[in-house]
């Protein structure tokens, strides 16, 4: 009989933490459209099998990747950005911010522009500019100014420099800061499964030194890219499973109500885009850095689900397994390209840089930089 009350008492406790723990999230419904599946033109293929890789030493996470002047850049976790031959030779330390970088690019002057959320207090956009051997990094912003001043960037993510010098970048969630939860990864899985919607596409003026938002109400706002004439910005919505097309004079638009100055293009995909890099040919191409998971489409409506979800062991929580897969483009939304691996023995392709010769795989976690050379495209 005690034996029978201690399992009942253990049941009791074990019920409560599940149903009344406090988590951070706050889930609310939304509405999943049904999955459609590796069909059409993402029908499954083994294209993205057996890359090549170079070497990054004791670093890992090539994130983003900028090829410049005979040299390979990529964005690593331990807080650098390093360089490399396209044969991995000369590897070595370009700048070491403290943080994680992520998205990056060049400015006309060739200083660095890097999107960094852990820098600092909450992260920010830091530009770094060299002179000889030295460098000065210093934050271009952190904040935004329009249409509410002082409110802060916590997950700055993306950034691509217009040739005009204004600066457009995304910060991913007002509510979950890479710097406050962990890092970016696990911040980006409380966004998602909260799906409170509060990722922003922003745009800096380094003759201003003003921030504004030009898109809000993104879930999970990432990757950037310009369209060739610069008129258009091209804008992930990872945890909406769609990339938009944006004006870049919108002034604070919705996400949730679409107009003339942001429309989606690509809807409904079969997993979470992330980076976009323009490639050659009119390409623009992005990485799907997770498949579609059943228990988030599922339960879109059961916000209470998801929040016992995050009571559980991080090693059940529902994060869709490793799946290669990236694609490419046009600017009127047709997929011209399509690379996978089912496989995932490439872990979370983030997006392809694309040479003359060659596809570099961007990735959040894989211990090297993955190449392929590039097929008939």
């Amino acid at each position: 009989m005690l034996l029978f009350w201690s399992l009942l008492g253990l049941l009791i406790l074990a019920v409560a933490y599940l149903l009344a723990w406090p988590v951070p999230i706050s889930p609310v419904a939304w509405n999943a459209a049904p999955a459609p599946g590796y069909v059409g033109p993402h029908a499954v293929n083994q294209k993205l099998a057996g890359l090549q890789n170079l070497g990054l030493g004791d670093d890992a996470g090539p994130e983003h990747i900028v090829v410049r002047d005979g040299w390979v850049y990529a964005a690593v976790s331990s807080g650098s950005i390093v360089r490399m031959r396209p044969d991995g030779s000369g590897r070595e330390v370009v700048v070491t911010t403290g943080g994680r970088p992520l998205g990056f690019d060049f400015d006309a002057r060739g200083a660095l522009v890097i999107a960094d959320p852990e820098y600092g207090a909450h992260g920010g956009l830091l530009r770094v500019s060299f002179s000889g051997a030295s460098s000065m990094t210093e934050v271009l912003t952190d904040s935004v100014d329009s249409p509410v001043p002082g409110d802060a960037i916590r997950y700055v993510d993306a950034v691509v420099v217009a040739k005009s010098g204004k600066i457009y970048f995304t910060d991913a969630s007002r509510r979950f800061g890479a710097k406050a939860f962990e890092g970016t990864f696990i911040a980006s899985v409380h966004d998602i499964l909260e799906h409170q919607s509060t990722g922003r596409l922003l745009e800096y003026d380094p003759a201003t030194k003003v921030t504004r938002v030009l898109l809000a109400d993104l879930c999970f706002a990432n990757g950037v890219a310009l369209s060739s004439d610069e008129q258009s910005l091209f804008v992930s919505e990872t945890g909406e499973y769609r990339v938009w097309k944006v004006a870049v004079g919108a002034q604070n638009l919705s996400a949730k109500q679409p107009g003339p100055g942001a429309v989606p293009l690509l809807s409904n995909l079969p997993g979470y885009p992330d980076n976009l890099m323009r490639g050659e040919g009119g390409r623009i191409w992005t990485g799907l850095t997770k498949p579609r998971g059943a228990f988030i489409d599922d339960n879109a409506r059961k916000p209470w689900l998801r929040k016992l979800v995050m009571r559980l062991p991080r090693s059940l929580w529902p994060v869709p397994p490793a799946y290669g897969h990236v694609f490419a483009f046009n600017e009127e939304g047709k997929v011209l390209v399509d690379l996978q691996d089912p496989s995932g023995a490439y872990p979370e392709t983030t997006a392809v840089t694309e040479t003359a010769d060659r596809l570099y795989i961007q990735s959040l976690h894989a211990k090297t930089l993955g190449w392929m050379p590039k097929p008939a495209l």
